[in-house]
């Protein structure tokens, strides 16, 4: 591994294996490394996993003989992405809090704040790449979470580094291992981003009152009922209070005015199109308008065709395409940008 002069890296440490081996890779290269753990924002609904995570940090901070500073975003995180997201449901739209939890707090707050400090460069656990200024997928598609950095810039890209871009996520877990890192074996994280596991539907009850509704069949019959348009989403099969047989149904469509959900068969799931807002590109000189776009984590990347006004034209017809959701444009590896599907 290639060393480097003793500059000042800021890594955002969860607390979890991936940011704990991307810290300890910056240090064997010579980085000055200082740990920051970002207290977040804690509903009283949800299981509170904040104080165990930040313990983590710090046994990994004191294995790895680097300090860890906490830095309070908890109220910056529930205005910014919290409230972003329960006002996204209750719009009936799908958001994607992880992408504004990167824009708002990992590339925001943290960013500017670590900057500001004295850092020549911050970083983080995610599964992506850097080079030259240019944001590419990591070596483990897999794991690639470029998905959720398209609103990042290319000046904030020059600053930062993704240690663990170039590993496969086995390859991260020997490495934590090899490093004597107290937490080797802990499982990934999921749900939120910074909230942790969290029935998104229960949680949403706490937050938007339940409303009675229909569920109405494409070709106008009336199939059942639900408790309220902004708990489902485009594309969702189960959780349907469904009273007459055939099927499998779909959400195809939802009207939040009149709290009706719209339901058909796969097929009718098909789009050719979609609009996006928003749109952020890594390069403002480089726009494209033939791209490969991928509209939800963990798929495929697709060829379209992106006009200026922000339409998106599908070579093939793409299922379930959901408002609120991202829609982000590559061109082979290299990630470009994206924008909000509306």
């Amino acid at each position: 591994m290639k060393k480097v002069s003793s500059k000042t890296v800021y890594v955002a440490m969860s607390g979890g294996v991936d940011s704990s081996v991307a810290a300890a890779l910056l240090k064997k290269r010579g980085f000055k490394v200082v740990g920051v753990f970002m207290r977040p924002w804690q509903d009283i609904s949800a299981s509170c996993l904040w104080q165990q995570d930040r313990e983590d940090a710090m046994r990994v901070a004191t294995q790895l003989d680097i300090p860890l500073l906490t830095w309070d975003f908890s109220k910056d995180y529930g205005r910014k992405v919290t409230k972003y997201m329960i006002d996204a449901y209750r719009r009936g739209i799908t958001p994607n809090p992880d992408v504004m939890c990167n824009k708002e707090i990992k590339f925001g707050l943290f960013f500017k704040r670590a900057i500001k400090e004295g850092a020549d460069f911050i970083a983080t656990g995610h599964y992506a790449r850097t080079k030259n200024g240019k944001l590419l997928m990591a070596v483990d598609v897999n794991k690639d979470q470029t998905y959720f950095l398209w609103t990042l810039t290319s000046d904030i890209l020059k600053k930062t580094i993704f240690p663990i871009g170039v590993y496969t996520k086995p390859e991260v877990r020997k490495l934590a291992k090899r490093f004597n890192l107290p937490n080797f074996n802990k499982k990934d994280s999921q749900g939120v981003c910074f909230i942790g596991p969290l029935d998104m539907r229960e949680f949403l009850k706490h937050k938007i009152k339940p409303k009675t509704g229909k569920i109405v069949h494409l070709d106008g019959r009336t199939l059942g009922s639900h408790d309220g348009a902004y708990y489902y989403t485009i594309g969702q099969r189960h959780g349907l209070d469904i009273k007459l047989g055939g099927g499998p149904y779909y959400i195809v469509r939802k009207d939040i005015k009149k709290n009706i959900i719209y339901i058909g068969n796969k097929n009718d799931l098909n789009q050719s199109f979609a609009r996006v807002r928003g749109l952020r590109w890594v390069d403002k000189t480089k726009i494209l308008t033939n791209i490969d776009v991928k509209i939800r984590y963990r798929t495929a990347s697709r060829r379209a065709l992106l006009i200026k006004d922000g339409k998106i034209i599908f070579q093939k017809p793409q299922r379930a395409v959901t408002p609120g959701q991202s829609a982000v444009f590559y061109k082979g590896k290299q990630l470009l940008g994206g924008g909000i599907i509306v």
